[in-house]
């Protein structure tokens, strides 16, 4: 195990302090007893509730641990003794950063180890450790579980549910479970044993149905929430209107995206949706997820400015990384402009956040896809719109005289509404130059009014609220037209 080599190297460098850094205690320790073991040492475990006790079976180094409960008294006796034994110390973070001589007394232990060669292993889920004590130290962490292990676990679980439920079978299909395993990477090994229990508890099958609640709890995992956000409902193609392209355009790159065609090509990267507001160009964001069947994550640009102000590189860093963790997904970026516009937060400011990003998508790895939405192309630096940033660039222009017929369809279906009792036709010929979202203002407009007359909607209700409707298109013509005629030859129209 790869795990078991990497941390007694750590061990035979002689390291005098060790951080390990996760919430497998058990798991660890574990690991520290098969190495002890083999190497003859003695270890033990303190923590507040127990105090101090012997866990191998190696030689004993420490006569009298009855009462060595207080985290000061611990250090002391470890100081003194003349035999080396390896230390865990669970949760002692919370003793070191007021109480400056326990810091003293790990110090103490640590320049010592040329004589008497102490091992104090620091372990719980988030330790942050003294500065004095920093050159003293070595950080390991676990491994996470890879795609044999994963199902391997899936297995065991399967195996167990069915001996105590009279040997019945766990179904499921190979495509799920492919994509089970792909989703359940980037956590640990307990939380992927929970999360497959507990999804084959809820009904006696491993589906795709269950892959959106494993995401979700994956998310909470990560303690993710903040600037990144997880969206637990998406949208289909079902519901969007239009966009014709950009739907050809994802679905011939879905399966090599997602790992099931092996054809030598590079995984798509992203693509950035420009457009006119309402247009449907967060619908697109969230429909590219629902139909490739992987989370959404939408990454708040302002939340990223106020909430971690004088943090703000360091805090997209993270949400960065903790998005490659949780990949296959799809980040979004909506209106990209207002992170990274000139001026907008501070130049300064606007230049590290745009140089953090920039990097992130040159050398990652991982198969997260960007779906970056701007509503305000004059405000997007040139270095993020140059082909190899994004795959492709999209315009989604206001929609034609078909598209409106198909997206007041979709609405009047949402509301239970039967479209045949509708004039589709004359609706979308006096909707012209309404975006999708003003249409479907306008049908919810008009249910508003039927129910307050006492009459059934019909299309009367809604061609007087699309009268009385003054469109984007009329309220802010002039932008609309400078959209429009940047976008004709540098971009590919989503329709």
């Amino acid at each position: 195990m790869q795990d078991q080599k990497d941390l007694e190297l750590i061990l035979c460098s002689r390291v005098p302090l060790v951080v390990i850094e996760t919430a497998e205690e058990k798991r660890t320790l574990d690991l520290l007893m098969r190495i002890t073991d083999e190497q003859g040492k003695a270890l033990y475990r303190w923590s507040i509730t127990d105090g101090l006790s012997r866990l191998s079976f190696g030689p004993q180094v420490v006569c009298d641990t009855a009462k060595l409960d207080e985290p000061e008294d611990v250090l002391r006796q470890i100081k003194t003794l003349n035999e080396a034994g390896v230390f865990v110390l669970c949760d002692f973070h919370h003793f070191m950063q007021s109480e400056p001589r326990n810091v003293r007394l790990l110090k103490d232990i640590a320049i010592s180890h040329g004589n008497v060669a102490h091992t104090i292993v620091f372990l719980s889920h988030s330790i942050r450790l003294p500065a004095e004590l920093h050159s003293y130290s070595a950080s390991f962490s676990l491994s996470l579980p890879g795609e044999e292990q994963i199902m391997s676990i899936i297995r065991d679980e399967a195996r167990q549910w069915s001996t105590r439920n009279a040997g019945r079978r766990v179904k499921t299909d190979h495509s799920a479970l492919q994509k089970m395993v792909v989703n359940l990477k980037g956590v640990t090994t307990a939380d992927v044993r929970r999360m497959v229990r507990d999804a084959i508890m809820r009904d006696g099958c491993l589906t795709e149905d269950d892959l959106p609640e494993i995401s979700k709890t994956k998310f909470q995992l990560m303690n993710l929430e903040g600037v990144l956000s997880y969206a637990y409902s998406t949208d289909s193609f079902a519901d969007v209107g239009g966009l014709g392209n950009l739907k050809r355009w994802l679905n011939d790159r879905k399966n090599v995206f997602m790992g099931a065609q092996k054809s030598g090509l590079d995984a798509p990267r992203g693509m950035l949706i420009l457009g006119v507001q309402g247009g449907g160009k967060s619908l697109a964001a969230k429909a590219v997820a629902g139909v490739w069947g992987i989370p959404l994550l939408r990454l708040d640009f302002g939340a990223l400015y106020n909430k971690y102000f004088g943090e703000t590189e360091k805090n997209l860093r993270e949400s960065l990384k903790l998005a490659d963790t949780m990949s296959p997904c799809v980040l979004w970026l909506d209106e990209i402009e207002k992170g990274v516009q000139q001026g907008g937060h501070g130049e300064g400011f606007s230049n590290r956040v745009l140089g953090t990003l920039l990097t992130w998508m040159a050398e990652r790895t991982s198969r997260v896809f960007i779906v970056a939405t701007s509503n305000d192309i004059s405000a997007m630096p040139p270095e993020l719109m140059r082909k190899g940033r994004m795959d492709e660039i999209f315009f989604v222009d206001l929609p034609g005289q078909t598209v409106r017929k198909e997206i007041f369809c979709i609405h009047l279906k949402k509301r239970d509404l039967d479209p045949k009792r509708f004039d589709i036709d004359g609706l979308a010929q006096a909707a012209a130059g309404f975006s999708g979202s003003e249409i479907e203002q306008a049908v919810v407009a008009a249910m508003y009014t039927a129910v307050a007359r006492k009459e059934d909607p019909g299309s009367t209700h809604i061609e007087q609220e699309i009268l009385n409707t003054s469109p984007l298109s009329v309220v802010m013509a002039e932008r609309i037209h400078a959209l429009r005629a940047w976008a004709k030859d540098r971009t590919v129209p989503a329709d």
